[in-house]
């Protein structure tokens, strides 16, 4: 399971996990980061093509695969930014920065896998300064009853092949669990199949 875990799954995310629609929406909101960031459960490094450097000093790029952190690095020497980004090889839970050490945070397609999401998201809020933001980008529960049913039958898949990830999370109501407020926010699917894959929402939330 370790190597599955560490090697295989982390190619399929990296083929698999940003065709066009996901790359158009991220193209979008990741540019609107600012300051000192960070970034939970980087993946294999696909947003940091997307970060202004004019606005951005520094990213923390939080991640707990080793093979994930691997794929970054080749892809932060791959695109030769001029942009300090430091790896934390550390789960969401237990995010190794002080209160209040960053202005944004972005999370895209994490909130999924994260075990203990609730604990996570309210980390989150802890190291946000006042005034900052999160920026996220997830997928999760449809609002179609007929959807939903699919998403309760393919859960037990997504989580054995995709490295924990539910298809029945409500992350708006996560987020405002935490003690977020959303400040905008647009919903969809990504495809029109599977629709039980492809329910997102994307947009901005801030520390109440």
């Amino acid at each position: 399971m370790r190597f599955y875990r560490h090697h295989i799954y982390t190619h399929l995310v990296s083929l698999l996990g940003n065709p066009k629609p996901i790359r158009e929406i991220r193209q979008q909101i990741i540019p609107k980061a600012q300051g000192t960031v960070l970034e939970i459960g980087v993946g294999p490094g696909v947003n940091f093509a997307h970060y202004n450097r004019a606005r951005v000093n520094k990213v923390y790029a939080l991640e707990p695969n080793p093979g994930m952190l691997r794929l970054a690095e080749k892809e932060r020497h791959k695109l030769n930014l001029n942009l300090d980004i430091e790896f934390l090889e550390f789960p969401g839970e237990r995010i190794p920065l002080s209160d209040h050490a960053v202005d944004t945070v972005v999370s895209t397609f994490t909130f999924c896998t994260i075990p203990a999401v609730a604990e996570a998201i309210q980390g989150l809020r802890r190291v946000l300064r006042p005034g900052g933001k999160l920026i996220f980008f997830e997928h999760g529960i449809s609002p179609d009853l007929e959807i939903q049913r699919w998403q309760h039958r393919l859960e037990p898949i997504g989580r054995r092949v995709f490295g924990g990830c539910h298809l029945t999370r409500d992350i708006p109501a996560l987020l405002a669990e935490a003690g977020f407020r959303i400040q905008q926010m647009e919903t969809g699917y990504l495809a029109e199949f599977p629709k039980a894959w492809t329910h997102c929402w994307w947009g901005e939330a801030t520390p109440q």
